[in-house]
């Protein structure tokens, strides 16, 4: 009887141990999986500020040819480490519009977009994995504006 309640000790302890080790590991994952979406969205302004430059670089000389070549490539290498770490960019203008990815700063009539079809990006929004790490700023379509027609109910008749 001894032998059995200690066998049954034994097992209890195991699994307790068991359990115990399984939540640290599920804890530690946790952690190091909230400290990169951290440290993806400290990095986030840095993306923003490196494509504003490009956009703004109008390379006229030699030697300003050789620092926006030099400037290119380190964003190359800075997009390369994002994609390696799985941090995408979230597809945006002609996608319809998603509330968990997107945020709608503002809605604007189209002849040509359909209603909820995203018409202009704002600022790009990015994902680690499947987590948003910031929606994207997006212009939504509010489609074709109908013009209102008037019922004959509507009409009145001028009195005579």
């Amino acid at each position: 009887m001894k032998i059995a309640s200690e066998k049954d000790t034994k097992i209890r302890l195991q699994a307790d141990f068991d359990n115990t080790r399984k939540k640290l590991d599920k804890d530690r994952l946790s952690t190091e999986s909230n400290a990169k979406v951290q440290v993806m969205k400290s990095l986030l302004p840095l993306i923003d500020s490196f494509e504003s430059a490009r956009q703004q670089i109008r390379p006229d000389t030699e030697t300003e040819k050789k620092i926006d070549t030099s400037y290119q490539g380190i964003y190359r290498q800075f997009v390369e480490v994002l994609r390696h770490l799985r941090v995408k960019a979230i597809p945006t203008v002609g996608k319809p519009f998603d509330p968990l990815l997107h945020e709608a700063i503002s809605r604007e009539k189209s002849e040509a977009v359909k209603v909820g079809m995203i018409t202009e990006e704002l600022t790009r929004g990015f994902c680690l994995g499947d987590r948003v790490l910031r929606p994207a700023k997006v212009k939504v379509s509010l489609g074709p504006i109908k013009k209102k027609t008037v019922s004959p109910a509507d009409e009145t008749t001028p009195s005579a």
